[in-house]
């Protein structure tokens, strides 16, 4: 895993994890306090999320555009960006 990238990396679990909580918390007690704690954390993750992943260098159109699914893409877009480096490390250079 690139350093570069454990930021997104620890973004896109806490997006994915703040959602289990808000949805965990809609189907079982709906207690506010936990909505008005998850929701901000999940929009900021989200977010923060989306932007890392635009600002990878070795961004692709996919990679970006499954970063927008809420929840999952940021995982989704890190394994894309992960697949497209070790492309890379495996073309000859020449």
């Amino acid at each position: 895993m690139s350093p570069a990238r454990r930021p997104l990396r620890i973004a896109a679990a806490a997006e994915l994890a703040s959602l289990v909580v808000l949805l965990g918390n809609l189907v079982t007690v709906h207690l506010p306090e936990i909505s008005s704690l998850a929701g901000p954390v999940h929009g900021c993750a989200y977010l923060f999320t989306v932007v890392a992943a635009a600002r990878d260098p070795r961004r692709t159109f996919a990679s970006t555009a499954l970063a927008w699914l809420p929840g999952i893409g940021g995982l989704l877009a890190l394994r894309s960006l992960d697949r497209a480096a070790r492309r890379d490390e495996q073309v000859p250079a020449g």
